[in-house]
C-alpha cells in the first residue's frame, strides 16, 4: 500500500531526502509515485505537518 500526501503539505522538502527509493516529487504539494513507493513509512514519520498517510 503506497502512502499519499494530503493538501496539508507545505512543500518543506523534509520527506524527499528521507525516501529511500526516490518516490516523492516536488511541486506546490509534493506527490508520491504509488508504483515506486515501498510503503516503508519513513516519509510519514518525518513530515512535520502530518500530511502523509497510508493510502
Amino acid at each position: 500500500m503506497a502512502h499519499k500526501i494530503s493538501q496539508d503539505c507545505v512543500a518543506c522538502g523534509t520527506c524527499i531526502s528521507e525516501c529511500p527509493v526516490g518516490a516523492i516529487s516536488e511541486g506546490d504539494i509534493y506527490t508520491i509515485d504509488p508504483n515506486a513507493c515501498i510503503d516503508c513509512g519513513t516519509c510519514a514519520d518525518v513530515c512535520p505537518q502530518g500530511a502523509i498517510s497510508a493510502e
